[in-house]
């Protein structure tokens, strides 16, 4: 079949938060996409309600992030309390490494509604509702989709399909993929408030043996309360709007009555699939992996893995890099969303210690935490939470040397362009690859067919000593020159002299790091690993 048979590049099934994303991000690189979503509407009641700083800077890739940041609580602090009430650990997140908030609390319906409004920004995505996937089949060339809809059944048909279709995943059952891991034995009663003035601006963890639950200020009024349940509380118990009072007022108080907007029932889950991919088709999000709820990563690690394969789907379809890079998908993902669901978990025991004697232990611990600046430091800014880390994929080891960059998200800090104008580093540099030289200028040192190269799929940038001037300026036009207003580059060269270049893929974790007679090398294998660029048409631009 040609290529001009398709209807989109791209298919995704499911317009979650996950699919959306994805959906936004494959239209700023301009891929024809198709996103087909069974409900009618955007489910509205709050689910996921914390968002994290690299999901953010993911919306800053497609020009979101701003719109979603309006309607969330920013920074919002952590409480920890023993079963008698008293504090002992509080985290507060301060710093922005990614130039984004670290913690950040939202009502779900509405960012979701700022998500898929951010669709519509682009002719060449559509999201097709009351549509639901049936059954599909694979062949050499592409996916083809049966799906039904109020008029009837249709086809569809992509060179690739991303399932986002949540845990119970459509996408993922067809391929026969099996979702391993466990089920908890215990449930949790979730009540979503709304009309609730009482100034609480945290989030409280009530870490009790017996009785555990989590209190979380969310937005406009709303709160969520999270109660484990005993045993005795059966789901025709928990049910009664009676019961669920009772359980409010033992906390609220007897003169406070917000109006309860949801209250259900959930079982959490600690599973990932067996794989995220399949020939043409991948997983990700809910589909790909369940956690616990307890550290607010569930959403935050599917938007990981949406951001992981745009840029790759994006370079295949539009002939800048071979099939061979979609493998780096599962490579990069997998690992680290085992740890983030194992982490989860983990925060999970936590939150309700086996006994009185182990919540003795924990006293003793954080009462350490509290009198070593380092360790407070490393829990008051949240160094703790796993962060990817690639030692395979689309990357390159070759010159990384201890304490590399390589594999890693790179810092986000503030630079200023020609006119002097301050901008975050991803605004400045661009959507693609980019090639960064310490107060050097990569061009110099690289071929005029490896600059028109990387011109083809990103950009070339000098990032100057803070107010360094017209000194050392770059001779070569193609290159971006920067200042690097908050001295974090600067900082970065002091720590590792031999350190002057770094290769950024387009979701800002580093491909490469060298000096600059390793530079041309670097460059090479960057070419390797994506492929020699195809001669073939834009889908978008041949319309």
């Amino acid at each position: 079949m040609a290529q001009s048979e398709f209807d989109a590049d791209v298919i995704i099934v499911g317009a979650g938060p996950a699919g959306t994303t994805l959906a936004n991000l494959l239209g700023t690189y301009g891929v024809r996409t198709l996103v087909l979503e069974r409900e009618p509407d955007i489910i509205d009641y709050p689910r996921a309600v914390g968002m994290d700083d690299e999901a953010l800077r993911a919306f800053q890739t497609t020009g979101l992030a701003e719109p979603l940041l309006k309607d969330m609580i920013q920074n919002t602090l952590l409480r920890y309390h023993h079963s008698n009430g008293k504090m002992f650990a509080e985290v507060g997140p301060k710093a922005k490494p990614f130039g984004w908030p670290r913690r950040n609390l939202f009502i779900q319906p509405l960012s979701e509604k700022v998500i898929r409004s951010g669709i519509e920004r682009f002719p060449h995505v559509k999201v097709l509702t009351g549509h639901e996937l049936e059954s599909f089949t694979e062949d050499d060339a592409g996916v083809t989709l049966s799906v039904k809809t109020a008029d009837g059944n249709k086809t569809l048909r992509a060179p690739y399909v991303v399932g986002c279709d949540g845990g119970k995943s459509t996408v993922r059952k067809g391929l026969g993929i099996a979702l391993l891991g466990d089920t908890h034995p215990w449930r949790w009663l979730v009540v979503d408030l709304k009309n609730d003035d009482r100034f609480e601006p945290y989030s409280a963890i009530y870490c009790d043996p017996k009785n555990p639950f989590i209190v979380i200020d969310l937005p406009y009024g709303h709160r969520r309360f999270e109660f484990r349940l005993r045993p005795e509380d059966t789901d025709e118990k928990m049910s009664d709007p009676d019961e669920i009072a009772r359980l409010l007022r033992k906390r609220l108080g007897p003169d406070e009555k917000p109006e309860v907007i949801r209250a259900r029932i959930y079982t959490h889950h600690s599973r990932i699939a067996a794989s995220f991919r399949k020939g043409r088709i991948f997983i990700a999000g809910d589909a790909a992996h369940l956690q616990p709820p307890f550290f607010g990563q569930g959403l935050n690690s599917g938007l990981r893995d949406v951001m992981n394969l745009s840029w790759k789907l994006a370079m295949v379809v539009q002939g800048k890099a071979e099939p061979k890079i979609l493998d780096s998908y599962e490579q990069e993902r997998k690992h680290h969303a085992e740890q983030m669901v194992k982490f989860a978990t983990g925060i999970g025991k936590f939150y309700a210690p086996y006994s009185h004697f182990t919540e003795y232990f924990r006293k003793a611990f954080f009462w350490c935490v509290h009198r070593l600046p380092s360790l407070r430091d490393y829990v008051l800014q949240m160094k703790f939470k796993p962060m990817p880390f690639y030692e395979q994929g689309v990357v390159d080891h070759s010159n990384a040397g201890g304490k590399s960059m390589v594999g890693r998200m790179i810092v986000q800090p503030k630079v200023a362009d020609a006119e002097d104008r301050p901008m975050l580093l991803d605004d400045a540099i661009g959507k693609g690859f980019a090639v960064i030289g310490i107060n050097e200028d990569p061009a110099a040192q690289l071929s005029t067919e490896d600059r028109a190269y990387l011109q083809s799929i990103g950009s070339i940038v000098q990032i100057n000593r803070s107010r360094r001037g017209k000194v050392g300026w770059s001779a070569h036009p193609e290159t971006l020159v920067l200042d690097d207003l908050d001295g974090v580059f600067r900082d970065m060269l002091l720590k590792h002299p031999n350190q002057k270049f770094y290769i950024l893929r387009p979701d800002r974790y580093v491909f490469a790091v060298c000096n600059r007679h390793e530079l041309a090398g670097a460059v090479s294998r960057l070419r390797a690993q994506l492929g020699e660029q195809r001669q073939e048409p834009n889908l978008i631009a041949a319309e």
